[in-house]
């Protein structure tokens, strides 16, 4: 069992940056790859980015790609998204999520890869 807590969130003007952590319990942290993906009104969830289970591969999707970060610690079981040059269209929930798997080279981009979810931390970006 993993549980997930998201941390960061808030109200920031177009063209700042805000960094989310997610902090995972359980000693399972280490066998999961991790993403961070969000969810706007009216709008289905949707991929943000994802890490593999040794942080050797990255994945973002193509709205973030060189604005957005992942990144993780394994030792404070802990996940990050850094987000750079945020536009009004970011402003959603982020949710984390952890998907476990043996492969450390994996990385999971869609919904149904992942076993559990943080219950999300809001990001909202005034223009």
């Amino acid at each position: 069992q993993v549980q997930l807590v998201e941390s960061g969130g808030g109200l920031v003007q177009a063209g700042g940056s805000l960094r989310l952590s997610c902090a995972a319990s359980g000693r399972t942290f280490g066998s999961a790859a991790m993403g961070w993906f969000r969810q706007a009104p009216g709008k289905e969830r949707e991929f943000v980015a994802a890490i593999s289970l040794s942080g050797g591969n990255t994945a973002y999707a193509d709205s973030v790609k060189g604005r957005f970060t992942i990144s993780r610690d394994n030792a404070k079981n802990t996940v990050y998204l850094q987000m750079n040059s945020l536009k009004p269209e970011d402003t959603a929930v982020y949710y984390c999520a952890a998907g476990m798997t043996t492969h450390t080279l994996v990385v999971l981009t869609t919904t149904n890869r992942y076993d559990y979810w943080g219950q999300g931390t809001q990001v909202t970006v005034s223009s």
